[in-house]
This record gives structure tokens, sequence and C-alpha cells, in this order.
């Protein structure tokens, strides 16, 4: 078996709403992504002859789906009343909703299903909040 590994980072702001905890107040990290691909086979021919995939398509994927995010205000559908989001929008904030609370281990799956998406054979995505603290997920 064949693994390639990456990773892509961003800035962003989150609060966990319905938390009893101080991660219910309006925080930032420096989000890691790692994601890890694997093939049992090496490509046969053409440019990518003996590699699984190209890794700067790789890399240009994953900073894709990282950028998306990069200095927004990540938040899950439904967890500020209408007035203040609209307030935050005519302020241009940048604005990322979800429909999932935006913890490590949903940001995991997320990224996970999104390089899947894009045809990736995925083995493993791990999003770090801090250097020491990280989810995974893996099917």
């Amino acid at each position: 078996m064949y693994f390639l590994k990456t990773e892509n980072s961003f800035d962003a702001a989150h609060f966990l709403w319905g938390y009893d905890g101080k991660c219910r107040n309006l925080h930032g990290h420096r989000w890691r992504v790692t994601a890890e691909i694997g093939s049992e086979a090496l490509e046969a021919e053409g440019q990518t002859r003996d590699m699984v995939v190209d890794f700067g398509d790789l890399k240009r994927d994953l900073k894709d789906l990282c950028g998306y995010f990069d200095h927004s205000l990540i938040l899950e559908t439904g967890s500020l009343r209408q007035e203040t989001l609209a307030a935050l929008r005519e302020d241009r904030f940048l604005i990322r909703e979800l429909p999932f609370r935006p913890t490590a281990e949903r940001f995991a799956r997320y990224f996970y299903e999104k390089l899947s998406e894009r045809g990736y054979s995925v083995r493993r995505v791990e999003v770090y909040e801090t250097p020491s603290n990280c989810a995974a997920y893996e099917e």
C-alpha cells in the first residue's frame, strides 16, 4: 500500500453553541489539517506514472478547502440570532455557516468527505485546534 500525506492550515474563529464551558465564547484557532490518501497501485502511464497522484493536485485541493474558511467566523446554522447575523454581515464579516457544530471532530469528517468528493482515496484526516490537540476521521 502506498500513502501520501499533506497538510494545510487556516486561521478562523468559532464558538460552540450550547456548550457549558470556555469554548462557548467566541475564540480563534490556527486550524491545521493533515490529509492522508492511499492506493494499492501506482499510476501506470502519463505524467503521473509511478505516483499515487500528483502531489501538486492534492496540495492545491486541500489548500482550496482550507482557504474557504481562512479569516472567517465559522458558526453552526441557527446558533446566532438573525439580527446578530445580519449585523455581522452588514459590517462585512466573512461568515461561514455549517449544518453542524464546528468542532475538530466534525471538521475532520468534513475534510475527509470533501477530498473524497474530489476523487481522492482518503484514508485519514486529522484536524488540529492547537499544536498538541487533534481529532481524526477515517472510515
